[in-house]
């Protein structure tokens, strides 16, 4: 495994690799590894010739300067991991080196981008589609990998993706979750033992919710997820809505669409951690 801090060097061996026929895959990532983001690399193994994960936090996403100063940072454990799971390129760059002037590009595409994150987050996937649009003018993969932990982004990079006219095939991987159902998170290493005990009842919540909606109506699903979630002492409930999966717009009635999504984010703890996770209450229709 080679890691690459300059732009220029990775690209030299990409081209090399091209030139020898082989497919990219890459998976974009802040770091901070964890099992989520090694069934994203082992994906994109098993599906090309050679993987390219970057480690980089993106400054322009983060529209809180505290959560960009806490934001875990592991890089050389990141390695360790990456070398034991056969990654051939590892992406590191300085943020000089990913921006070396300021980046003013803007994008929206409502209503995806600025509905729940986009709303409660001014500027997060503006700064998403920053940095993932820069890494793929830069490594060119014919595969890139995002967990579906991240569902809004998803939604928010193919919209990007179609846009721009890239031509790159997005891959969607499941949600990896521990034992207990808690979604795996970089933002778990944040949170204390007592808080780590308590974030599993937002993904039970969220489950209970699916055999509960089978007998009652959307805003009842709504108000019993969050009034379950924020009866357990040390989680709050930012926001729950409960959504079309294609257009992300919120549904009335369960007849409203065939494809129904409850998307959530919790703050867990006194400092407090954000945790995001989802559920589906109605699977699209193949």
């Amino acid at each position: 495994m080679i890691v690459f801090h300059k732009i220029v060097e990775l690209q030299n061996a990409l081209f090399d690799d091209r030139k020898a026929g082989k497919t990219v895959g890459l998976v974009p990532t802040m770091g901070a590894l964890h099992g989520g983001h090694a069934s994203l690399v082992r994906k994109s193994v098993e599906d090309n010739d050679i993987t390219v994960v970057s480690v980089f936090v993106n400054p322009t996403q983060f529209n809180d300067p505290k959560d960009l100063k806490t934001y875990p940072r592991t890089i050389e454990k990141d390695c360790k991991l990456l070398e034991e799971i056969n990654a051939d390129y590892v992406f590191a760059p300085s943020v000089e080196e990913m921006y070396p002037v300021p980046d003013n590009r803007h994008f929206e595409y409502p209503p995806v981008s600025t509905v729940m994150e986009g709303a409660h987050r001014p500027g997060h996937f503006n700064g998403v589609c920053q940095v993932v649009s820069r890494l793929f003018y830069i490594v060119r993969p014919d595969r890139a990998y995002f967990g579906e932990k991240d569902w809004q982004q998803i939604a928010v990079i193919k919209a990007m993706v179609k846009a721009l006219s890239l031509n790159v095939t997005i891959v969607e991987c499941p949600i990896v979750r521990d034992a207990d159902g808690l979604a795996r998170s970089s933002r778990n290493a944040l949170l204390s033992e007592q808080e780590r005990a308590i974030a599993p009842n937002i993904f039970k919540a969220l489950s209970s919710s699916v055999e509960y909606s089978k007998s009652h109506n959307v805003k009842e699903t709504h108000d019993y997820v969050v009034d379950t979630i924020n009866a357990v002492d040390g989680l709050d409930v930012e926001y729950f809505e409960i959504v079309d999966g294609d257009t992300l717009l919120p549904v009335a009635d369960w007849a409203d669409s065939d494809y129904v999504v409850g998307c959530i984010t919790v703050y867990c703890g006194s400092k407090p951690v954000r945790l995001i996770d989802h559920i589906k209450y109605k699977e699209p229709k193949l």
